[in-house]
């Protein structure tokens, strides 16, 4: 890779693992969000951002930049940028798309699976010794159920090529029907009475928010499971809670929230519900291939526009 002599400063917002963290700052002069508030004069020097996903920017952030070019988010989802703001302003906004999709598929199965099979219960069920007085609880086998997937996009596929070797069924919402053989819903109702398991893995942001709520709920049924890696934003949590506390639907297994980190949380007090920290992308090759990823395209993107006017990789929004 070779790189700019004379890069610009980039602001760094957000947690970055060390590794990726100590790369990322041998490649470019970084300041953190606390340095750049202390420091005013550095506000005018930022011309980047690297970012990961799960971050929100705020425009009044961006109003503070002046003479920045470029957004490098660092994961595929782009909802916490305010898009048109970046467009009305010239600011290119860049992802890593496909690089996380086979650890985001890997983390749904894991987490249908878990939530079949009681998992979770089962682990606490050996270690509090109650297996010695009785027999664990059925769970509930995952062949021959039906299978909706809301959002049948790069994730969506590599989650459903894996559910085929599980002898099931299924079908899928989204913008438009694609050269699939699967069955299509342009009714999201539609498809969860259909469907024994709602797995969502669609972009957030205004088009899907809170598009999970009570009526597609109950259209799921009280034996059904709702799977969510996608985003907070897209499944009404309140109507969740409902739905899981009166037994609307049999559980949840959700990887993201509307609030992260998830605090206080109602949910946290039923045990029909997993609950991860948002890690779908969290393996180590993963998110060092996103790093690299992101670097490589802050780098050509930041090159080539100073020098064309034109961004390699833009995100259309």
């Amino acid at each position: 890779m070779t790189i700019p002599s004379c890069f610009p400063p980039l602001l760094k917002i957000g947690v970055f693992p060390d590794a990726i963290d100590a790369e990322l700052r041998r490649i470019f002069q970084l300041v953190d969000v606390d340095e750049l508030a202390a420091t005013p004069p550095l506000r005018r020097e930022i011309e980047g951002i690297i970012t990961r996903s799960n971050y929100r920017i705020s425009e009044e952030l961006l109003e503070q930049l002046p003479n920045l070019r470029i957004i490098a988010t660092n994961g595929v989802g782009y909802d916490g940028i305010p898009m048109a703001y970046a467009r009305n302003r010239g600011i290119v906004v860049t992802n890593t798309p496909e690089v996380l999709d086979q650890a985001v598929a890997e983390l749904a199965i894991g987490l249908l699976l878990a939530m079949l099979r009681h998992l979770p219960q089962a682990d606490r069920y050996v270690r509090s010794g109650a297996w010695q007085a009785a027999a664990f609880p059925l769970g509930t086998s995952l062949a021959g159920k039906r299978v909706g997937i809301v959002g049948l996009g790069r994730i969506g596929k590599e989650i459903a090529r894996r559910l085929l070797a599980f002898d099931l069924e299924i079908a899928y919402f989204g913008r438009r029907r694609q050269a699939v053989d699967w069955p299509f819903f342009d009714d999201l109702k539609g498809l969860a009475s259909y469907a024994d398991i709602l797995i969502v893995c669609c972009p957030g942001g205004p088009n899907t928010y809170r598009i999970i709520d009570a009526q597609v709920l109950n259209a799921l049924g009280p034996a059904g499971v709702l799977v969510n890696i996608s985003r907070g934003s897209v499944v009404d949590e309140q109507d969740l809670y409902e739905a899981l506390k009166g037994k609307a639907i049999s559980g949840a297994a959700l990887d993201v929230f509307d609030q992260e980190p998830l605090v206080d949380s109602p949910l946290s007090d039923l045990d029909n519900v997993i609950l991860t920290p948002h890690i779908g992308s969290a393996t180590r090759e993963t998110r060092l291939r996103m790093a690299a990823l992101a670097i490589d395209n802050a780098i050509d993107n930041l090159t080539r526009y100073f020098n064309t006017g034109q961004a390699t990789t833009p995100v259309a929004g």
